[in-house]
Parts: structure tokens; sequence; C-alpha cells
């Protein structure tokens, strides 16, 4: 019986795919921005590594205290899908700008991981909204009206 009662549960965002998609997002930029730091690459890409993850870690603060549910007046799935597809246009532009002139090793090193984090947000982003199209909720969700036909 509690088996039963604990898979009704909601799983935790720790222990979800999302979760783990998050996280790896975050250790993917904190690494690149730690390159960067150490070799004293120029002020925009520490600053641009920064913020994003700035706004990572507070979306799987909100995500783990399930903020989410308390603040309906914010449809969070698509806050999270437009920062996804932000962060990767910037990712991907500061590791582009990271690899192109002669750089020292460890800026291509935060470049190669600013790709990486890149790939990582592409797939949150896809992640959030296939589960968006599949399981909809808010305002926005179908509902199926059933008209019991009596013969």
């Amino acid at each position: 019986m509690e088996a039963a009662q604990r898979k009704a549960q909601h799983r935790p965002f720790c222990f979800s795919v999302k979760g783990h998609v998050k996280m790896l997002r975050l250790a993917l930029t904190v690494t690149s921005m730690a390159f960067f730091i150490v070799a004293q690459a120029p002020e925009p890409y520490i600053v641009i590594t920064g913020f994003e993850v700035a706004i990572i870690f507070f979306f799987i603060i909100l995500y783990i205290l399930r903020l989410d549910r308390l603040m309906k007046w914010l449809f969070w799935p698509l806050l999270d899908i437009i920062n996804s597809l932000v962060t990767t246009v910037f990712l991907v532009i500061v590791s582009v700008l990271a690899l192109i002139p002669e750089t020292t090793t460890l800026i291509v090193i935060g470049g190669a991981f600013g790709f990486l984090a890149a790939v990582a947000c592409l797939a949150d982003g896809a992640l959030i909204y296939r589960k968006l199209l599949f399981n909809p909720s808010g305002p926005y969700q179908k509902k199926t009206v059933r008209k019991k036909v009596v013969l």
C-alpha cells in the first residue's frame, strides 16, 4: 500500500531528468566561468557566464522549493524555454569568441565547456518544450469534455 502512495507522490526535482539536465548545465557553465577567471579572459566572458550561473541557480532553487506551483501568475515553463534559448545564443557567441583569436589554453578549454553548456541548454529547452506539449499546465491546459450517451 505504501508503494502505491509513494508512486502517486510527485518525484523530487533533484531526481528528475529535468533536474539532472539543469544541474549538468549549471556545472558546465560554472566550469567554463572558472576557466575564464583563472585565464584572466576578457571581462564580458566572465560576466556573461556569471549571469547565466545566477539565472540557472535561480531556476534550480525555484523548482526545488516548488515555487513554480505557488506562483501561478507566471507561466514558468515558457520563461524557462526562453531562458534556455537566450542562454544558448550567448554561450555560443562567447565560446566562438573565446576560440577564434590566439588565446591561452585555459580560455580555449573555457570556450569548449561553454559549447558543452550550450548543448545542455538546448537539451534543457527541448525537454521542457516536450513536457509542455504532452502535459500542459495552467490556463493553457486542454480539457476534454465527454458526454455520456444513454441508450
